[in-house]
C-alpha cells in the first residue's frame, strides 16, 4: 500500500468557466490556468502521482505543451491511471477537499465524487468542502485550493 498527498490552487478570474472535479459550476468567475484550472481534479492527479513515486502533473503535463491547452483535466486524470496501472499499481481510495469562500459547493459534490470515481476506477471519491471563514487570500474570494490524499496498491 501506498500514499500520496497532492495540493492545488488557483485565482477566480472573470471570463473563465469554473470547473471542479469535471463538474461545470455557475459562477460569475472561473479558475485561471493553462488546462481547465481543475484544483480538484489537478490535486487528485498529483496524489496519485505522488503515491507511485511518479512525480507531479507538471511534469507529465507541462504547461508549455501545446496538447494541454485548455484541456480537460479529467482527461490528463485518466491519462494519469493509465501510467498507474502500466506501472502496476491500481487505485484503492481518495478523500479530498476543496477550499472556496465562494461558491457554495455542497450541492455539486455528489456530482464531482461521480466524475472522479469513475475516471479512477473505484466505487466513490469523498470529496468535502470547507469554506476557508474569510480568511486569506482564499477568504477573500480570490481563488480556490483543493488538497487530495490517495492511496493506491500493487494491482
Amino acid at each position: 500500500m501506498r500514499v500520496g498527498i497532492g495540493y492545488d490552487v488557483h485565482p477566480l478570474v472573470a471570463g473563465r468557466p469554473l470547473v471542479l472535479g469535471g463538474v461545470r459550476i455557475e459562477h460569475d468567475r472561473g479558475l485561471d490556468g493553462y488546462s481547465d484550472a481543475d484544483v480538484l481534479t489537478h490535486a487528485v492527479i498529483d496524489a496519485l502521482l505522488g503515491a507511485a513515486g511518479m512525480g507531479d502533473i507538471g511534469t507529465h503535463f507541462p504547461a508549455d505543451n501545446p496538447d494541454y491547452k485548455n484541456a480537460s483535466s479529467l482527461k490528463l486524470l485518466e491519462k494519469s491511471v493509465a501510467m498507474l496501472v502500466q506501472a502496476g499499481y491500481r487505485v484503492v481510495n481518495v478523500d479530498c477537499v476543496v477550499i472556496a469562500q465562494e461558491p457554495r459547493l455542497h450541492r455539486h459534490l455528489a456530482a464531482m465524487s461521480s466524475n472522479l470515481a469513475h475516471r479512477l476506477g473505484i466505487v466513490e471519491v469523498n470529496v468535502k468542502a470547507k469554506s476557508p471563514e474569510g480568511l486569506g487570500s482564499l477568504g477573500a474570494a480570490e481563488g480556490i485550493a483543493a488538497q487530495a490524499v490517495a492511496t493506491i496498491d500493487e494491482a
